[in-house]
């Protein structure tokens, strides 16, 4: 049988066996999957190695605070990268295996060229795969909304650079008013790229409501900006439906989702400035439109006086023109009318005077022939009835003076007729009816004779004898109503 060996035998073994095949130092490639640092400066990691998404290899290593101490800000002040989780680094180690806790690495020193070079590798890997993908430009092909007004800010709450930014868009010259809503995430460190990602996706459900995306951080060291060279959010960033826009606080060089974005800023600042320089251009043109409106409205109007002034002219002579027709027919109507009536008035008087000089030869006549037959019955009579023939006599002269009396009457009252119907015909002459205080009633240029043809609203010219005025109907109503 073999011979049996404890567990603690074999690890001696195994212990002695590494010394012996690494008696020195190693220099190791690897990427560093965690990173932990506790109270007393001690940094632990997990190194491991991979081929695509599978990892093929893996290993504890240590930091021991005194030499943590010199390798961290050496690394990065010389990569402008943070000492953090998912960077590949090339360290130097010496091999140990512990009996207890098993095999491990003693990280004694750190070559940041290679972690240069390799980031700077990834970076461009990075953009050449987002060019090869046909999304690299997406972002920047959509639409900034002429005047972005709700903006979506995806930032550190406590960060000075989102305080700045808010109180540069608050508090402009202008007045110009915007309506922001804060999406927390980390800004730095481990927690950046799920916490940045996952308030893409809480805007994405408010995306009909907000203008644009903004990223903003204020300043800091370099070396945490290197999550912002992070694929999966750039290529959240290059298909987001709404334009991004960043300002992460660093001006040298532009990371992988400056360089994506719709718009790259270098600070917070910056952005609102731009955000209001926008606001304000759009104020600009509006105000150059309104001056334009204007213009034109003022050369409308100008326009429109002219025409209209040209208008009154030709209507004040037409309508000059129109009573003086009016008034010559008015002229002629009252003096045939006048002649009228003195024809008429002469033929009456003609006419009595005929029947009066009738009357008069006929009772003549009747006179002369009635003495010739009272004489004649009278001497026939006289000798028979002598009472008889004086009541005749009397009764004769009696109806003599009826007669008359009757035709002189009738003459009176004929002459009175004719008098009333002289009076009537000059009552009725139209300047003399427009001098006892009535007027003529015209809506354009005709004598208005009904109120049915009127309606509210309307102009109307009134003629009195001694001028004419115009006024407007403000309500009618007629016999019916």
């Amino acid at each position: 049988m073999d011979q049996k060996l404890t567990l603690s035998q074999l690890n001696e073994l195994i212990s002695d066996a590494l010394a012996e095949s690494f008696p020195g130092l190693v220099w190791v490639v690897a990427e560093v999957s965690e990173l932990k640092e506790n109270r007393s400066g001690h940094c632990y990691l997990e190194l491991i190695e991979k081929e695509g998404n599978n990892i093929t290899a893996r290993s504890r290593a240590t930091i021991w605070s005194y030499t943590y101490r010199i390798l961290k800000p050496y690394f990065e002040t010389t990569t402008g990268q943070a000492f953090t989780q998912g960077i590949k680094i090339l360290v130097q180690v010496s091999i140990e295996y512990h009996a207890s806790f098993g095999l491990s690495l003693n990280i004694k020193d750190i070559d940041p060229t290679y972690t240069v070079g390799d980031m700077a590798l990834q970076r461009r890997e990075i953009i050449e795969r987002l060019k090869n993908e046909g999304v690299f430009e997406m972002n920047k092909e959509l639409e900034l909304p002429l005047v972005p007004q709700k903006i979506a800010i995806i930032s550190s709450a406590t960060a000075a650079g989102y305080q700045d930014f808010i109180d540069q868009l608050q508090n402009n010259e202008h007045g110009f008013i915007f309506h922001t809503r804060l999406f927390e995430a980390y800004m730095q460190g481990a927690e950046t790229v799920p916490s940045v990602i996952t308030a893409l996706e809480r805007i994405f459900r408010y995306e009909d409501f907000f203008d644009a995306v903004v990223i903003i951080r204020g300043g800091g060291a370099s070396a945490d900006l290197g999550s912002f060279d992070n694929y999966d959010l750039a290529i959240n960033i290059t298909q987001f439906p709404l334009p991004v826009i960043t300002g992460i606080g660093h001006e040298k060089d532009d990371t992988i989702i400056d360089l994506v974005a719709h718009t790259r800023l270098k600070t917070p600042t910056a952005v609102a400035e731009f955000l209001v320089a926008g606001m304000e251009r759009f104020y600009d043109h509006l105000i150059e439109l309104e001056n334009g409106v204007v213009q034109v409205t003022r050369e409308v109007l100008d326009q429109q006086n002219q025409r209209l002034e040209k208008l009154a002219e030709t209507l004040d002579e037409s309508v000059s023109e129109f009573i003086r027709d009016k008034q010559n027919q008015l002229y002629k109507t009252g003096n045939r009318l006048q002649q009228n009536v003195h024809s008429f008035s002469f033929k009456k008087q003609h006419e009595v005077s005929r029947l009066n000089h009738r009357l008069d030869t006929s009772a003549s006549v009747w006179m002369v022939e009635a003495k010739n037959n009272i004489n004649r019955k009278q001497r026939t009579l006289k000798r028979v009835v002598g009472e008889v023939a004086l009541k005749q006599e009397a009764r004769l002269m009696h109806l003599g003076d009826l007669s008359t009396s009757k035709s002189r009457k009738y003459l009176l009252r004929e002459n009175e007729r004719l008098r009333m119907n002289e009076n009537t015909v000059r009552l009725l002459d139209p300047q003399n009816v427009l001098k006892r205080g009535f007027t003529l009633t015209l809506k354009d240029g005709k004598i208005v004779k009904s109120v049915k043809h009127l309606d509210e609203g309307e102009e109307l010219e009134t003629r009195f004898a001694d001028g004419t005025t115009k006024s407007r109907i403000i309500k009618k109503s007629d016999n019916d109503s």
